[in-house]
């Protein structure tokens, strides 16, 4: 069993907010993978499914960011797992939006969810960075990630969460390298490698052919001396 984590801040108010991708990342799987119906438990929302042939738990800490290790510490302990079954979806300052990494283990980078996870689990788990872009100065970076997307992200965010979605099978698998690529048939798609067909040059109209002499000999031999 997998547990997949998504972080953010519990409530109508954040729920477009930039630090709370990790909870549309996981909407979004349970929407488009056929999972359970949401359901509270751990200090958390759950929706228990299949990707492949793993089962999944989607959990969405209800604690309010800073605390978010004590509902995914007490899931873990439920069933037993280790902190390398679990993957965690979090809002990635350090990337530009658009962007997605997958990465295992490392540091929390200040970010207040993963230290909290830190704390509860260790850091020995997994994590799908969302980037978001960074506002360019420390003092804003609280207002930045408490801000809404702006309505022209909309359609990149769409990419990147259709693009974890259909990605999320080989996660669970643990081929991060197939689910990147999976995101990005989605926030990068291949151009086509054929250039368009040069139009083709209509076919020259053949020769008139030659009208037949219906000239005498004599007529002929006349004319060459007219």
């Amino acid at each position: 069993m997998k547990l997949f984590v998504g972080l953010g801040n519990p409530g109508q108010k954040y729920a477009r907010n930039r630090h709370n991708i990790g909870f549309m990342a996981l909407d979004r799987i349970a929407a488009d993978h056929g999972f359970g119906p949401w359901k509270s438990k751990f200090q958390a929302e759950i929706s228990e499914g299949r990707l492949g042939s793993e089962k999944v738990l989607l959990v969405k800490p209800q604690t309010f960011m800073n605390r978010s290790g004590q509902s995914v510490g007490e899931a873990m302990r439920f069933y037993k797992l280790d902190s390398t079954d679990v993957t965690v979806f979090h809002d990635e300052l350090d990337l530009a939006p658009g962007k997605v990494r997958v990465k295992a283990g490392g540091g929390h980078a200040g970010h207040n969810g993963l230290r909290s996870i830190h704390e509860h689990i260790s850091p020995a788990y997994d994590r799908v960075r969302l980037g978001i872009g960074h506002p360019g100065r420390k003092e804003m970076v609280s207002p930045y990630v408490l801000s809404d997307f702006a309505k022209a992200d909309a359609d990149r965010l769409d990419d990147v969460l259709r693009g974890v979605s259909d990605g999320a099978g080989y996660l669970a698998d643990g081929d991060g390298g197939k689910f990147m690529n999976a995101v990005a048939l989605r926030t990068a798609p291949p151009r086509s490698s054929k250039s368009p067909a040069a139009p083709k040059k209509a076919a020259a109209e053949p020769a008139p052919a030659p009208e037949a002499d219906s000239r005498t000999a004599m007529q002929k031999l006349l004319d060459k001396f007219k």
